[in-house]
C-alpha cells in the first residue's frame, strides 16, 4: 500500500478545521510556551554573568519567575484542552467512519471481512488521536522553539551556533534514512495486524463450529502463525528505530562535548563569557529536547501512516447507492412494483440478473424460486437499492427508485431475512428497530401478531431479555419470530420475505407461516424460497435460472407445464397447497385491543 506521508499529515490536521478557533488558541499558547522556553536559557546566562560580576541578579531572577509562571499557565492550557480536542475529534472521526462503513456495498464487507473493517476504524482513529495530540501538545512548541532559537543563537555567537546546526542536520538525515528503510516493512506490519484482528473476529464469530469440530488447537496454532508473521515484519522496523535512537544520543553527546570544548577555548581568549557558554549549553539541551520530540513524532507519523491511509480509504469509499442530486422522497406507495428490462452483473463475474420484466400489483404476492445462484436475492437487493441496475429501471407506483431518496424507499419496504439479523440487545430493542420510537404497547402487539409474545413472556425479564450476539440465547424459531415482529411493527406497504421459514421444524414453520399470511394482507409481498410449499399460495410465481426468468405462472400452471418448476416440485416432493386453515392472527386482529 503506497501513501504520501506529508499528504496524510496535512489531511489529519485538516480534520481539526471544525474546531479551528480552539486549535488556533492552542497553537498561540504553544508559541507562548516556546518563547518562554527560549528565554529561560538567555536569562540563565545573564544571571550567571551577573553573579560572576558580583552585581545584583534579583531583577533577572524575578523576570525569570514571571516568565516561568506564564509558561506554566500556557502549558496547562495546552495539556488540558489539546487532550480534550483530540479525544473529541477521535470519537467524531470514529462515528463518521462507522456511518460510512454501514452504507458501503455488501461486496466491500464480504471482500474484507468485518474484523478488518473494525480494525481499520479503531486503529485509524487511535493513530489520528496521537497525531493530533502530538501536534497540539508538542510539535508547534518544538517547531517554533527551533525557529526562534536559530537567530537568537546566531546573535550570541555564530561559531557555537554552527555546532547546533550540524546537530540538527544529523538528526534530520538520520530520520529520513530510517524512514526510507522502514516504510515498506511498516506497511506489512499494518497488513498483518489487520489479518490478526480479522482472524480473531472470524473465529470468535464461529466459536460453536470451532468447538464442535475440535478446532481449538488448530485455530490457536493458526493464530500464532499470523502473530509470527506480524512479529517478523515488526522486528526489523523496531530494530531500525532503536538504532536511530542510539545514533541520535551519540550525536547529542558529541555536540555537548564540542560546545564545552569550543566554549572553553573562546572563554579563555575572552571572546565568550561564562554566562554565554551556559546559555549555549542550555540551548543545546533545549534543541536536543525539541529534536527528540520532533523525531519521536516523526516516528509516530511513519508508524501511523499505513493505518491512517487505510482509514482514509474506508471513509473515501463511495456508499452502495448514493442519492442523486435533487432526489425526492417517495410518496406513500400503494405497492405497485414494476421491473422493466432490468440487468445487473457483478463486477468481474457473469453472475447477476438479465432482462427482468415483471409487475406486482398492490396487495399481490409474488414468489421468486429457482436453483441456488439463480438471482433471487439479487433481484430483491435491486429493489432496496443495495445495488443499482446497469440497464433498465425499477418503479414503485410509477416512480423510478433511482430518483427517490434511499431513506424514503427503504422506509416503504420491510424485510424478513433467512438470517434474522438480531443484535446483542434486549428483545424490545430488537423489535423496535422496525420503528424507532414505538410504544411498549405497539411493540407487544407486533409480537403477538408474530406469535412471539408467549415465548417472550417466558424469558427472564420478558421484553427486557438480552438475547446475546446474533440472538444466540434464542432458538431458530424464536429468532425468526422476533424478526417477523420487527417487520410487523414497521408496517411497510411492501414486504420481502427472504427464506423466512427455511431450516425450521414443521410446528415452528406452521406458526411463522400463519403470522406471515396475516402480515401479507393488503401488502405487496415478494417471497424468496427454496421450499416451494411456502410459495404455493402466491398470485404469481417467477422461476429464475442463471439470472433470467424462465417461467411464470401460478402453482398449478407451472406444475402442469412440466418445466423447471415442475421438476423442482417433483424432486422436493411438494404438492399443491392444502385447504385453508384457521387464521388465529386474523382472529387476534379482529379482537378488541
Amino acid at each position: 500500500m503506497k501513501y504520501n506521508l506529508i499528504g496524510i499529515y496535512r489531511r489529519a490536521i485538516g480534520m481539526l478545521a471544525p474546531e479551528k478557533r480552539l486549535a488556533s488558541a492552542l497553537a498561540l499558547s504553544s508559541v507562548a510556551l516556546a518563547m518562554v522556553q527560549l528565554a529561560e536559557p538567555i536569562l540563565f546566562g545573564w544571571v550567571v554573568d551577573a553573579l560572576s560580576r558580583g552585581s545584583g541578579a534579583f531583577d533577572l531572577i524575578g523576570l525569570w519567575a514571571a516568565l516561568g509562571l506564564v509558561g506554566i499557565l500556557a502549558g496547562v492550557v495546552v495539556a488540558i484542552y489539546a487532550d480534550r480536542l483530540a479525544h473529541r475529534r477521535r470519537l467524531i472521526a470514529m462515528s463518521d467512519a462507522f456511518e460510512n462503513a454501514i452504507a458501503l456495498p455488501l461486496s466491500y464487507h464480504a471482500e474484507r471481512g468485518s474484523g478488518a473493517v473494525v480494525n481499520t476504524i479503531l486503529r485509524g482513529t487511535n493513530e489520528l488521536f496521537w497525531v493530533w495530540l502530538g501536534a497540539l501538545r508538542e510539535q508547534v512548541t518544538a517547531v517554533v522553539g527551533i525557529l526562534l532559537l536559530v537567530p537568537t543563537a546566531i546573535a550570541l555567537d555564530m561559531r557555537m551556533t554552527a555546532i547546533l546546526a550540524v546537530l540538527a542536520i544529523v538528526y534530520t538525515m538520520l530520520n529520513l534514512y530510517v524512514v526510507k528503510r522502514t516504510s515498506e516493512d511498516q506497511s506489512k506490519v499494518e497488513i498483518y495486524s489487520s489479518d490478526l484482528t480479522g482472524r480473531v473476529v472470524d473465529v470468535l464469530g464461529n466459536v460453536t463450529v470451532v468447538q464442535s469440530f475440535t478446532r481449538l488447537a488448530a485455530e490457536s496454532e493458526a493464530l500464532r502463525a499470523v502473530m509470527g508473521n506480524l512479529l517478523n515484519a515488526q522486528y526489523p522496523v523496531l530494530t531500525w528505530w532503536g538504532v536511530l535512537t542510539i545514533l541520535q544520543r551519540a550525536a547529542a553527546t558529541v555536540a555537548m562535548v564540542l560546545i564545552f570544548a569550543v566554549g572553553a577555548t573562546l572563554s579563555a581568549s575572552g571572546e565568550l563569557s561564562v554566562g554565554e557558554i551556559v546559555s549555549f549549553v542550555a540551548f543545546a539541551n533545549l534543541l536536543i529536547g525539541k529534536l527528540d520530540q520532533m523525531s519521536n513524532f516523526f516516528v509516530r507519523i511513519q508508524q501511523a501512516a499505513p493505518a491512517v491511509a487505510k482509514f482514509y480509504e474506508l471513509i473515501d469509499e463511495p456508499p452502495a447507492q448514493a442519492d442523486k442530486p435533487g432526489a425526492h422522497p417517495l410518496p406513500p406507495p400503494s405497492g405497485n412494483v414494476s421491473y422493466q428490462s432490468v440487468t445487473f452483473r457483478f463486477p468481474g463475474s457473469p453472475q447477476g440478473v438479465e432482462a427482468l420484466d415483471f409487475e406486482a400489483l398492490p396487495g399481490q404476492t409474488l414468489a421468486l424460486v429457482g436453483p441456488t445462484g439463480s438471482g433471487k436475492t439479487t433481484t430483491m437487493s435491486l429493489l432496496q437499492r443495495l445495488r443499482g441496475p446497469q440497464e433498465g429501471r425499477i418503479t414503485i407506483d410509477g416512480h423510478d427508485i433511482a430518483d427517490v431518496t434511499q431513506l424514503s424507499l427503504r422506509q416503504s419496504i420491510a424485510v424478513v431475512f433467512q438470517d434474522a439479523g438480531l443484535f446483542n440487545r434486549s428483545i424490545r430493542e430488537n423489535i423496535a428497530i422496525g420503528r424507532p420510537g414505538a410504544t411498549d404497547e405497539e411493540i407487544e402487539r407486533a409480537a403477538k401478531l408474530a406469535e412471539a409474545h408467549s415465548f417472550i413472556m417466558r424469558k427472564p425479564e420478558g421484553y427486557g431479555f438480552v438475547i446475546g450476539e446474533r440472538g444466540a440465547a434464542l432458538s431458530g424459531g424464536e429468532r425468526q419470530r422476533i424478526a417477523l415482529a420487527r417487520a410487523v411493527l414497521k408496517d411497510a406497504p411492501i414486504l420481502v420475505l427472504d427464506e423466512a421459514t427455511s431450516a425450521l421444524d414443521a410446528e415452528t414453520e406452521a406458526k411463522i407461516k400463519r403470522a406471515l399470511d396475516a402480515l401479507r394482507k393488503g401488502r405487496t409481498t415478494f417471497i424468496i424460497a427454496h421450499r416451494l410449499s411456502t410459495v404455493a399460495n402466491a398470485d404469481l410465481i417467477l422461476v429464475l435460472d442463471q439470472g433470467r426468468i424462465v417461467e411464470r405462472g401460478t402453482f398449478d400452471q407451472l406444475v402442469a407445464a412440466n418445466g423447471l418448476f415442475s421438476r423442482m416440485v417433483a424432486e422436493g416432493g411438494f404438492t399443491a397447497p392444502a385447504a385453508a386453515t384457521p387464521d388465529p392472527i386474523g382472529e387476534l386482529q379482529r379482537s378488541p385491543a
